[in-house]
């Protein structure tokens, strides 16, 4: 509303200073008062209601949103709550944490430094960065372009106490070279596009290298102060309690403490929609003092299409440098170009949406929900306002592929029936004689299977006509499952994606040794050591990873193709984000224990946890390794009440039968809690730390 009364004051000054407007000017011109301020008010109120429906249907806590058209705010707005009282107000300054969306800022750093003759996107990135190193030598390949189309080959995610609550530790950013050179790569550096994190950090370690400043510094002084984004911080900065939207997470009725991202060129930026859109600029021409145009036009090139990936289609996945996709849906479809960044921090979500060519972007945060609602709500008040000045005629309809009509099924087609891994999933692909496609989880077996009906174009449809799958061998000799789906939000809108979403498993045969070896771990879980008191990953569910593996696929462990009796490697190469965030596994055994190291975290074998004494009163320490203590809850102390004296610095949690968390201390405060059956406990803090546990009736 304020914007829309700064518009009328501005009209209300030019018609007095412009005394040869005749009356019917003046009328004509009243007339075109009246049409721009019920356009603007029809955008508000459809912003106002979708915005309401997130928080009222989708289970958002709150939401905040902008609109620019050059130099215009048009739209500026909030829905929900900030916190749990009601007392505070949600304003379109209150800050949100962007996560992902926070790589832009990092890609147009190191644009920056290219405009400033610092460094080349082309030039391997040793040469700035000499005690880069990693077990791999292909490492040397890797260059500042790989790190932002993702292309660097890297595993993904490293990412070991960089999400925290209410703690600003630098260990993540600070050990990122060392995990690395422990490291080797998934795949040739340049071979395809795959969703890495890593990438994005160590290009944050780069800008700082090169520049000489900190990274904070360095976006400060090049994009938030000269663009006067008075509300993008990052974790490094002094910030007041209640500047952050206050977040919240199902399962939890409290209020939970700030959420903090140390990875700060990966996902660590808070910011507000208002000043997002304002950092548009940078990318539609209009900040050329900050980032030249060519830098912004080299960043929305379609770097996706310089290695492995599906053929052209409507999708929100297609990546340049930094941009999750450069041809978003469905803005392609009105031969608009859109450049699209989202973020998810696991409380925190944000999509800024950019057109180019048409000086325009919008930005949607919030408290709980999806990066996927942002962007649709996003996509839809662009298409409104688009629509509203004559850009486009109409808005089209949502799409689909249109009821499968059945199609004689060449017996070939047979073939492309197996498993199909990517990152931690394996899907199992039956082709059935008669043309349909069953896809189930068989580590899952509880979900319903899905069907899809063969077609006359070779691919399979499923009965709404809103999926259509394709099996594809690609020039690298490998064959993948190429998923296409619309999928609408009601009352929001429609996204699409595209993508390859699994590579088809080889049989893979163990030798006596390794078959041995892992099948002592079978059943087995392994409890994290290394990761913080302060850390996220204690909150959700019990952190541990457990050995199960296929009885029809020995040979692997989910995705990770075993490579020895003490070793484990995703091998697969999906591009898009298929292959993300693999891993290496490695054991080894020490004084009678069995760990193992995996992205910079380490874990113990629960055979060598202990049951939790269950006497009235115990005492438990943290060793000089400052590594956490774990025990299950014996039988002997299920259903007791523990009640436990936390040192400084320090947390415990509880977990059930099932893994899910029932008890965290840095959320729920130091309470007393009841101890369920078969369940699990962590104490957390630093070395010496020291917890005096009561047990009572």
């Amino acid at each position: 509303m304020k914007k829309k009364w700064l518009w009328l004051l501005s009209l209300s000054v030019t018609l007095t200073l412009n005394p040869l407007l005749s009356p019917g000017a003046m009328a004509a011109e009243d007339q075109k008062q009246v049409s721009q301020t019920e356009v603007a008010s029809k955008l508000e109120t459809l912003a106002s209601q979708k915005a309401s429906l997130l928080t009222e249907q989708y289970g958002v806590t709150s939401v905040q949103y902008a609109l620019l058209d050059g130099e215009e705010l048009v739209l500026s707005g909030v829905s929900g709550i900030h916190d749990a009282e009601g007392q505070i107000p949600l304003t379109p300054q209150t800050m949100y944490g962007i996560g992902s969306t926070s790589k832009m800022f990092t890609a147009a750093s190191v644009m920056k430094l290219v405009e400033q003759g610092k460094l080349q996107l082309d030039t391997p990135l040793i040469q700035y960065m000499p005690d880069f190193t990693m077990k791999d030598e292909r490492y040397k390949q890797i260059t500042p372009r790989m790190l932002l189309n993702h292309s660097s080959g890297l595993q993904g995610s490293t990412l070991a106490n960089a999400f925290l609550f209410e703690d600003h530790d630098t260990a993540a950013h600070d050990s990122l070279l060392s995990n690395l050179s422990k490291q080797t790569l998934k795949a040739q550096p340049g071979a395809y596009s795959v969703y890495s994190n890593d990438s994005f950090t160590l290009a944050e370690l780069l800008v700082e290298r090169v520049s000489g400043q900190s990274f904070t510094a360095f976006i400060h002084q090049h994009f938030t102060e000269p663009l006067k984004l008075e509300h993008t911080k990052t974790p490094q900065d002094q910030l007041e309690d209640t500047a952050r939207a206050g977040i919240f997470y199902p399962g939890f009725d409290v209020q939970l403490p700030d959420a903090v991202v140390n990875a700060i060129g990966t996902g660590g930026i808070y910011s507000t929609a208002e000043d997002l859109v304002k950092f548009s600029k940078v990318f539609t021409g209009g900040a050329e003092s900050v980032l030249s145009f060519s830098s912004a036009k080299i960043m929305a090139q379609e770097e996706y299409k310089k290695g492995i990936w599906p053929k052209d289609a409507d999708n929100s996945v297609d990546y340049g440098l930094g941009w999750d996709s450069v041809r978003l849906f469905p803005f392609e479809n009105y031969g608009i170009q859109a450049l699209a960044k989202g973020g998810d921090a696991v409380v925190y979500h944000a999509s800024l949406i950019v057109l180019p060519e048409h000086d325009m972007a919008a930005a949607v945060l919030s408290s709980g929900g999806s990066s996927a609602l942002n962007q649709i709500m996003a996509s839809e008040l662009l298409l409104q306002q688009l629509k509203a000045k004559g850009e486009i005629q109409a808005i089209q309809p949502e799409k689909s592929f249109g009821k499968p009509v059945a199609a004689p099924m060449p017996k070939e087609v047979m073939d492309v029936a197996g498993r199909y891994v990517s990152t931690n999933q394996v899907l199992q692909a039956t082709v059935k004689e008669e043309g349909r496609l069953i896809l189930t989880m068989p580590i899952m077996p509880e979900l319903p299977a899905q069907e899809y009906v063969y077609t006359k174009d070779g691919s399979f449809l499923n009965d709404e006509g809103t999926v259509k799958i394709t099996f594809v061998t690609e020039s690298n000799g490998r064959t993948y499952i190429w998923v296409q789906e619309y999928a609408s939000a009601p009352g929001l809108g429609q996204m699409a994606t595209s993508l390859y979403s699994g590579e088809k498993l080889q049989s893979h045969k163990l030798d006596e040794a390794s078959a041995a070896a892992w099948e002592q771990r079978e059943g087995l879980k392994y409890y994290p050591l290394n990761e913080k008191y302060s850390s996220m990953a204690y909150f959700l569910q019990e952190p541990s990873i457990a050995i199960v593996r296929d009885p029809s696929m020995k040979g692997y462990l989910l995705d990770k193709k075993i490579t020895g009796p003490n070793t484990a490697r995703s091998q697969h190469e999906v591009p898009g984000v298929g292959s993300r965030d693999t891993m290496d596994f490695s054991f080894y055994k020490q004084q009678g224990k069995e760990y193992l190291e995996a992205a910079g975290t380490l874990f113990v074998s629960g055979d060598s946890i202990k049951g939790l004494y269950a006497g009235k009163r115990s005492k438990v320490t943290i060793g000089n390794d400052g590594y956490a203590r774990w025990f299950t809850i014996p039988a002997a102390a299920a259903g007791k009440a523990m009640k436990v004296a936390l040192p400084l610095h320090s947390a415990f949690a509880v977990y059930d039968g099932q893994g899910a968390c029932l008890y965290y201390s840095i959320i729920s405060g130091n309470q007393a809690v009841k101890l369920p059956e078969n369940g699990s406990i962590v104490f957390l803090g630093a070395a010496g730390s020291a917890f005096d546990v009561t047990l009572s009736p």
